[in-house]
């Protein structure tokens, strides 16, 4: 799939606004990180710098720094005379992912020490992601199921651990958008955030561990097996 030129990259010039006067690859790795994790750049999409530079306002060179850093984080993968490409996952990739999240969220958990714990942002994605389940609307209950797990891992209160689950919940967003049922993808854990949820502001740390890394092993069999079944194999540009 090919990104021709700025109207398919419609929406686009709207974030130009986000870069501000000083504009940096971070920022545009920001935003491209964020528009794939969305889904408007699917798995095996070919991006375009002429089209995604014009539509940002930014140089070719600031461009390909972004793509480095994408590309470092798995995100993108460059094919030699082809170009840059929204990478396809493996399924070893998801299963990877799985075992990589189950590592860091139930360190997170175990580590939290003394109740009360700070759970304002966990409140909010569990009741966006049943207001999205409410309105049948899955992908955004994918998306408020990344955000619960984006905010567990922020009460560790360290800026690295959010730095490297934002790159490793981003690519497991690749995996979920090749997946076409999301709705039996997501909605059987909607309970389950609330039952973690209800255990952490009851000050029960351990029974959260243990609901965590029950929900993260279910979750590792369920869309590895849902992934390998809608990929033969990782086609197109895997890295």
């Amino acid at each position: 799939m090919d990104v021709r030129d700025a109207a398919e990259v419609g929406g686009l010039a709207d974030d130009r606004a986000l870069l501000g006067r000083t504009s940096t690859a971070e920022r545009v790795a920001d935003i491209l990180r964020t528009r794939i994790a969305e889904g408007y750049f699917p798995p095996g999409t070919r991006l375009s710098e002429d089209s995604i530079g014009g539509a940002l306002g930014v140089s070719r060179n600031t461009l390909r720094e972004a793509f480095r850093l994408l590309t470092h984080e798995r995100l993108l993968v460059h094919e030699l005379n082809r170009g840059v490409f929204v990478r396809v996952l493996a399924v070893g990739d998801v299963d990877d992912i799985y075992r990589t999240r189950r590592l860091v969220e139930c360190a997170v958990v175990r580590g939290l020490g003394q109740p009360p714990f700070t759970l304002d942002g966990l409140l909010a994605a569990v009741a966006e992601g049943e207001a999205g389940a409410s309105a049948a609307d899955w992908n955004a209950v994918s998306t408020a199921n990344i955000h619960f797990h984006r905010e567990l891992v922020a009460l560790a209160g360290s800026a690295r651990t959010d730095e490297l689950m934002r790159g490793v919940l981003a690519e497991l967003r690749l995996a979920f958008h090749v997946v076409d049922d999301p709705r039996a993808l997501h909605e059987p854990y909607l309970l389950r955030n609330r039952e973690i949820l209800d255990a952490l502001r009851a000050g029960e740390r351990g029974t959260a561990e243990r609901l965590l890394a029950r929900y993260l092993d279910d979750s590792r069999v369920r869309i590895v097996a849902a992934y390998a079944r809608a990929v033969d194999a990782p086609a197109g540009p895997a890295g």
